[in-house]
C-alpha cells in the first residue's frame, strides 16, 4: 500500500512562532521524539540565520538517526554552503532551497522578473547538487502563482537535479478544492514531474491548512509538511497529529498506509508545548484535554455501552492511557524501569537515578500515584542540557499581615552559592526576586506564569510553567511538584538556565 511522507518542520517553521526560542538541547529532544514517531524528514532549522541555529541543526544531524534531516537555504551559495555544513553528518541529509514565485512577491520583495527567478532557482539547485542528490525546491507563495509559471519553474529545477518539489500555500490563502486542483494541474502540466516527489506546505491563516493538505494528497501529493500542534508563523502550519490521524482513521477513504508510530503523538505534543510555551486549547483536535472527554449524559451512556458510538479514535492509539498505575513509595527501581520500558521511555543511568529519587519523593507525599503523575515527572528528564544553577534550598514566609519573604540557596558548578532572602508582592514574586539576586540577572520580564493540576485530588501534582523575556528572547521553564512554590522556583530557574546556555552557545 502506498504511503505519504511526513516532513516535520516544527524545529524550523514552528520555532518561527512569535515568542518561541528553542535552545539546541530542546531541539535535539524534540527531534529524537520525532524520530521515535518515525516521521520521514525533520527540517531542523535555517542554518544561515544564526550561529545558534547552525549549531542546533548540526546537533540534530549528528545525533538523530533513522530519519532524513533537512536544512533550509535561500537561492544563495552562502546559504547552501552553510546548510550543507550543518547537515552533512546526517544519515540522509537534505538541502531545502526556496525562492518566491508569486507576482506580488516578485514585484515588492524580490524585485525580479520570472526569468530571473527561474535562473536563480536552477543555478541554486545545480550548486547544491555538488553536495547531495537529496534536494528539495520550494516555490514560496505558490498558491498565488500562475500555474503556467509554476510548471515551467518546476520542470527546470527537476532538470537541474531537484528530487522534491514543494508547493506551499505560504499565506494560507487557498481553499481545499482550489488547492487540490492546483496540485492536479501541476502534475498534468509539468512534463518531468514523475522524476520528483510532490510536497505541500500549508499555513492555517483561514483555518484550512489540514483540509488543504488532505486535498493535495487526494490529488497526488506524496509528501506533506507539518508541525507538532500546528505551530508556526502567524496562525501556524498543518498539524502533524491531525494529518497523521486523519490518514490513520480514514484509511478506508484515502487508501494509504500510515508508517508513523501514532502512540508517540501525545508525548510529542506535550514535549513541544512545554518547550515552546505554547499551550494547547482544551478543544484542540487529537491532543487537546477534551479530545477524549465526554460530559453529556447521552454521550457518556453511549461510550459506556460501546466506545465507538462517540469516539472515532481510541485514546491508546495516540499514546494516552487513563488507567491508574500501581506504583508507590514501596516500589523499587525494577518496577519503575518496567514502566519506562512499557511506555518506551529511554533514560540514561544518571537521568534514571534522578528520576527515581523524584518519584520516591512524590510517592511519599501522594497516596495514589497515577500514570499522569509519572509522565509529568518524566517531562523534566526528557532532555538534558547544561544546568548552570541548581536549586539547593527554598523557604517562603508569607501570610496575612506579613511581608512575603523568600530564602533561596543555589549551587553552581557543584558549589553552594550564599543564600539570599528578598521580599516581594507575593510569595512567588519573592522567590523570583531572590533568584534574580543570586544569579545576577535582573532584567527579566515575566511573559507568562501559570499553575495547572496534573491530576485530581487534594494531593494533585502541580505543574508550573514560566515564559520569561531576557535580552529580547523568550525562554521557558516548567516543573512538576506537589509543592507549587517549589515547582514555580524550579520552572523560573530552568528558564534562566536556558538563557545562559543560549548565551554561551551564541
Amino acid at each position: 500500500m502506498a504511503s505519504v511522507k511526513i516532513f516535520d518542520t516544527t524545529l524550523r517553521d514552528g520555532e518561527q512562532s512569535p515568542g518561541v526560542t528553542l535552545i539546541p538541547e530542546e531541539k535535539l529532544a524534540i527531534a529524537k521524539q520525532l524520530a521515535k514517531m518515525k516521521v520521514n524528514v525533520i527540517e531542523a532549522g535555517f542554518p544561515i540565520s544564526s550561529d545558534g541555529d547552525f549549531n542546533a541543526v548540526k546537533m540534530v544531524a549528528e545525533n538523530v538517526k533513522g530519519v532524513e534531516v533537512a536544512a533550509l537555504a535561500r537561492c544563495r551559495k552562502s546559504d547552501i554552503d552553510r546548510a550543507w555544513e550543518a547537515v552533512k553528518d546526517a544519515e540522509n541529509p537534505r538541502i531545502h532551497i526556496f525562492i518566491a514565485s508569486s507576482p506580488i512577491h516578485l514585484e515588492y520583495k524580490l524585485q525580479m522578473s520570472e526569468d530571473e527567478v527561474l535562473n536563480n532557482a536552477v543555478e541554486a539547485v545545480k550548486y547544491a547538487a555538488q553536495y547531495t542528490e537529496n534536494i528539495e525546491f520550494s516555490a514560496e507563495d505558490a498558491s498565488r502563482t500562475g500555474t503556467e509559471f509554476l510548471a515551467q519553474l518546476f520542470e527546470a529545477v527537476i532538470e537541474a537535479g531537484a528530487k522534491v518539489i514543494n508547493i506551499p500555500d505560504t499565506v494560507g490563502y487557498a481553499v481545499p478544492s482550489e488547492f487540490g486542483q492546483l496540485i492536479k494541474d501541476i502534475r498534468e502540466k509539468t512534463p518531468n514531474i514523475e522524476q520528483a516527489e510532490i510536497s505541500v506546505h500549508c499555513h492555517n491563516d483561514l483555518g484550512l491548512a489540514v483540509a488543504n493538505s488532505l486535498a493535495a494528497i487526494e490529488n497526488g501529493a506524496t509528501q506533506v509538511e507539518v508541525s507538532v500542534n500546528g505551530i508556526g508563523e502567524r496562525a501556524g502550519n498543518a498539524a502533524l497529529e491531525e494529518i497523521v490521524m486523519a490518514l490513520y482513521t480514514r484509511q478506508d477513504y484515502y487508501g494509504l498506509d500510515v508508517t508513523q508510530d501514532t502512540t508517540q503523538i501525545a508525548r510529542l505534543s506535550k514535549l513541544v508545548a512545554n518547550s515552546t510555551g505554547i499551550s494547547l486549547q482544551a478543544n484542540k483536535a487529537i491532543v487537546g484535554a477534551n479530545a477524549f472527554a465526554h460530559e453529556a449524559g447521552i454521550h457518556q451512556d453511549g461510550v459506556i455501552k460501546e466506545r465507538t458510538t462517540y469516539e472515532i479514535m481510541d485514546a491508546k492509539t495516540i499514546g494516552l492511557d487513563h488507567n491508574k498505575l500501581v506504583l508507590g513509595k514501596h516500589s523499587g527501581r525494577h518496577a519503575l524501569k518496567d514502566f519506562l520500558e512499557k511506555y518506551d521511555y529511554e533514560l540514561d543511568d544518571e537521568s534514571f537515578e534522578s528520576f527515581f529519587k523524584r518519584f520516591k519523593d512524590l510517592a511519599d507525599k501522594k497516596k495514589n500515584v497515577s500514570n499522569a503523575d509519572i509522565i509529568a515527572l518524566l517531562d523534566n528528564e526528557l532532555y538534558d542540557y547544561e544546568k548552570i544553577y541548581e536549586m539547593e534550598y527554598i523557604s517562603v514566609l508569607t501570610g496575612k499581615g506579613l511581608l512575603p519573604t523568600a530564602t533561596v540557596r543555589l549551587k553552581k558548578d557543584g558549589e553552594i552559592i550564599q543564600s539570599a532572602a528578598c521580599n516581594g508582592d507575593g510569595p512567588v514574586d519573592a522567590i523570583f526576586q531572590t533568584i534574580n539576586e543570586l544569579t545576577g540577572i535582573d532584567d527579566i520580564k515575566l511573559m507568562s506564569y501559570k499553575i495547572d493540576a496534573v491530576t485530581e485530588g487534594k494531593d494533585a501534582l502541580g505543574e508550573a510553567f514560566i515564559a520569561a523575556e531576557i535580552d529580547g528572547k523568550i525562554f521557558t521553564g516548567h516543573s512538576s511538584q506537589t509543592d507549587i512554590t517549589e515547582a514555580s522556583a524550579a520552572a523560573y530557574l530552568e528558564a534562566i538556565n536556558k538563557y545562559l546556555v543560549y548565551t554561551k552557545n551564541k
